[in-house]
């Protein structure tokens, strides 16, 4: 099985805990499809408790949660060019804590008259 059968994109690189709150959105094939590739891939052990405890959750009657599993960005997932909260710019960090001292010492700071 490789990844891009996997019903969750970019499986292999999300934390355990976006990973939980994903696999609420799969049916019971496509739940089997990720603990197949668990099991020949990374196997690990708290990840197949999920997965089996979810497959148990399904088999007594409980329903995949609304949602697409691939709408959510990945939490590693770097961002576009000039998304974010940093745009760039020419501008020196001007918002480093002084040191203790003497006056002018800290980078960026100008001293200032008294």
């Amino acid at each position: 099985m490789t990844r891009s059968e996997l019903p969750i994109p970019d499986y292999d690189h999300l934390p355990e805990g976006s990973l939980t709150h994903r696999i609420r959105t799969l049916d019971h094939d496509g739940l089997q499809t990720v603990m197949a590739y668990e099991r020949e891939h990374a196997a690990r052990p708290h990840v197949v408790q999920v997965l089996q405890h979810r497959l148990d959750q399904l088999a007594a009657g409980a329903q995949p949660s609304g949602g697409d599993p691939a709408a959510a960005q990945p939490e590693h997932a770097p961002q576009a060019a000039g998304e974010g909260p940093v745009h760039g710019g020419s501008q020196t960090d001007n918002n480093q804590p002084l040191r203790h001292g003497v006056a002018g010492q800290t980078p960026n700071r100008p001293i200032r008259a008294r």
